[in-house]
């Protein structure tokens, strides 16, 4: 996996390679066109063709170069709180490490209902010098700090809407993980509260403007027509684990269960621990396994799927559009209320009306690939995009033919910096995100209800009862979906 970092806010920056990430940092003592040459060479290496690597590299120039012109003016300084900043694999602690960096930016306040996790965070944040910051179990007692400016959500997908809806009513812009919903009705009410209160709302799907900006090259070779009608296009997310039975135990007791849970039905906590070699597997339905769990999370079909699928929608398009059916095949999913319960393997199959046929799909290498005319294909993932000619991706595409966004952001966070600063659109905005998630929530329900679908997009129902019931969920008491 390859990542694109802007490590520090420098006009002129020099790429380098560390581990699996390429950063851009203060160009030293090269001459821009030292570093121009550097830079070009370390992306053409990683498989970027050079027409390609040069628009990335004059992005970053102004994007950096935009950044340096920042004062230290309170007006241009940026208050912040985390929702979820939780475990140490979790997605909290990474979008906390991308927020601090950026200029201006200051945290203030952390949020989590396990206290082992809030303490660490807090720790971090000193260490940070962010020595100020407030713990919380509560978010809505976060979110009563008025100094707050904006939040990172990374929460369990169950709360993201109540949480996200609760921050822009208070008038925070929100920078949420993906997958954005747990439901199409959740992510619908967190579009109309963005639209009533005019908040900036960006979807963690980084896709769009890290990992090199491979995806980014893809979709713009897919819309320029390259590679002729797209017949097919294969999302490849891999298989969701299976359990077993796990055993029931007693909830940590630095963890509020019930609060974890939130709107989600009343259930026993499972855990355990299983040791493969030296290396331990934990089994849960709690912190990061809660992804295979429908409760709480639709497995690799919002997990991976989330990010894409969001591809093959911008590829195609279809941003605020979606297919006219869906139907899946899988292995059965586990019933007992103690094992993960998502579909261990699974293909969904879409349809949209110009004919192209859209796949979900557990088997081959994890990524995106499209299929075109006269066998020709592109294929990219976070690590190598590749063409069955060479010349798909080599050959420069006419600057202006594709526009998918007025810049080339090159970092999902700064992006949303920005915009929190311009009041513009994001590159992945909430209408995207809830877009990109009702084609992942699509798979889910036919999976579930194991029938083909027929879907309108315009009208977002299906031709079935069962399934449009499933389009949202009744939320454990007190908690309310209210937009």
């Amino acid at each position: 996996m390859n990542l694109l970092v802007i490590k520090e806010c420098h006009p002129v920056s020099v790429l380098s390679k560390q581990g699996d990430k390429m950063i851009f940092q203060q160009r030293g003592t090269l001459s821009r066109r030292g570093f121009l040459q550097q830079a070009s060479g370390i992306l053409t290496a990683s498989g970027l063709p050079l027409w390609y690597s040069q628009q990335l590299i004059a992005s970053v120039e102004q994007q950096t170069a935009a950044t340096k012109q920042l004062t230290s003016s309170p007006n241009e300084q940026i208050s912040m709180g985390a929702i979820g900043i939780g475990s140490p694999q979790s997605r909290g602690l990474a979008i906390y490490g991308q927020a601090k960096i950026q200029k201006g930016v200051r945290y203030v306040a952390a949020c989590d209902v396990d206290s082992r996790h809030l303490e660490r965070a807090l720790n971090i944040m000193k260490r940070d010098k962010f020595t100020d910051a407030k713990g919380h179990k509560d978010f809505r007692d976060l979110l009563a700090d008025k100094s707050i400016q904006a939040v990172t959500i990374a929460t369990p997908d169950h709360w993201h809407a109540l949480v996200a809806i609760e921050a822009m009513k208070r008038g925070k812009d929100v920078y949420c993980e993906k997958p954005l919903s747990l439901t199409f009705a959740e992510g619908q009410a967190m579009v109309k509260v963005a639209e009533k209160t005019g908040r900036i709302f960006q979807t963690g799907s980084q896709q769009r403007t890290e990992m090199a900006g491979r995806f980014r090259l893809a979709a713009e070779i897919v819309r320029s027509g390259r590679l002729g009608k797209i017949s097919k296009v294969e999302c490849r997310v891999g298989n969701n684990p299976v359990s077993g039975p796990i055993t029931k135990v007693d909830p940590p007791k630095e963890l509020d269960w019930n609060f974890w849970l939130g709107p989600t039905p009343q259930v026993d906590y499972y855990y355990m621990e299983k040791q493969n070699g030296k290396r331990k597997t934990i089994l849960t339905n709690c912190h990061y396994e809660f992804r295979w769990w429908y409760a709480h999370s639709g497995g690799k079909m919002t997990d991976w799927g989330a990010h894409h699928l969001d591809i093959a929608q911008w590829a195609l398009g279809m941003d605020g559009n979606g297919p006219i059916s869906v139907e899946a095949t899988s292995a059965p999913a586990s019933k007992e209320p103690n094992e993960y319960d998502c579909h261990p393997n699974f293909e969904v199959t879409y349809m949209y009306e110009n004919g192209t046929k859209l796949v979900a799909m557990a088997q081959g290498d994890n990524g995106v690939k499209f299929f075109g005319e006269n066998g020709k294909w592109l294929f990219v993932s976070r690590g190598k995009i590749e063409a069955s000619d060479p010349k798909i991706i080599s050959e420069p595409i006419k600057e202006g033919t594709v526009v998918l966004y007025e810049s080339r952001p090159t970092n999902h966070m700064a992006n949303f910096i920005d915009c929190v600063r311009s009041r513009k659109k994001p590159i992945c905005s909430v209408e995207i995100g809830h877009s990109s998630c009702t084609i992942c929530h699509l798979g889910t329900i036919a999976l579930r209800t194991g029938k083909k679908l027929k879907w309108d997009p315009k009208k977002h129902q299906f031709d079935d009862a069962t399934a449009n019931a499933m389009l949202s969920r009744p939320m454990r008491s007190p908690w309310k979906l209210e937009a």
